[in-house]
């Protein structure tokens, strides 16, 4: 703490007031405000369905398994602002477990299932319709290793993890947050968590069983976020890009 001080004594000579404050108290991420994020071990459950989705144009998300050879992400991810395009499905990689440059298991995206109601010009506006199942070239897991599809319920305790901004090379997140409104098919929570979240599963305590509620989607300001919820009619889709 006493080098600490002297460096911002010394900082003070050459750095304007406003500039020292913003050095000494850096702003919480977005999304994250005071709640707690941890590590996560995605080699058991519930996380052991969690991954890394990469595409070749160096975008990083997060993405899960919903079926041996399915994955469900944002679908904002696979989005070009600079072609006014969505990617090729084969530039989109998905890494299994992924844990500082390891993992269980990788494909890659042969289709991917994007609402049709989904406008990436307007993504707050359909946000309710942001998530993309991607068709992967390989199983990498089976089914009885998967999670059951939910409905989201007001009040039910929730976790929420991803491959965040500030850790990526690691999945972190809150172990102990709440489901605070459902807004017809968006689902709002108290869970911390940031940019790189997005694509990242929303799980519900349902009984004695953890289940995927939603895909997460957008951070608040404060903590807390929203997930494009869902039951389990989700992948039931038309459009195919």
């Amino acid at each position: 703490m006493r080098y600490k001080s002297i460096a911002l004594a010394v900082l003070a000579f050459v750095v304007p007031e406003a500039a020292l404050a913003a050095i000494a108290e850096k702003p919480s991420l977005v999304g994250v405000g005071s709640g707690t994020r941890h590590v996560v071990d995605v080699n058991r459950p519930p996380w052991r369905i969690l991954g890394r989705v990469q595409t070749e144009l160096g975008v990083k998300c997060s993405g899960f398994l919903v079926a041996p050879s399915v994955i469900m992400t944002a679908a904002h991810c696979l989005w070009r602002d600079e072609a006014a395009n969505f990617i090729q499905p084969s530039s989109v990689h998905f890494m299994l477990g992924y844990d500082t440059g390891a993992w269980r298991g990788t494909a890659r995206g042969v289709k991917f299932i994007i609402p049709s109601t989904y406008d990436p010009f307007h993504p707050l506006r359909t946000s309710q319709a942001d998530h993309a199942t991607v068709i992967l070239d390989q199983p990498l897991m089976k089914s009885q290793d998967l999670l059951p599809i939910v409905a989201a319920v007001p009040g039910q305790a929730a976790m929420l993890a991803g491959y965040q901004q500030d850790r990526m090379e690691l999945a972190t997140g809150d172990m102990d947050c709440h489901v605070i409104r459902v807004r017809g098919q968006l689902v709002d929570h108290d869970c911390a968590a940031t940019h790189g979240a997005s694509g990242a599963p929303l799980l519900v305590r349902k009984g004695a069983i953890w289940a995927i509620a939603g895909i997460d989607v957008t951070a608040h300001e404060g903590q807390g976020g929203t997930a494009a919820g869902f039951a389990n009619e989700l992948i039931v889709n038309k459009t195919v890009r």
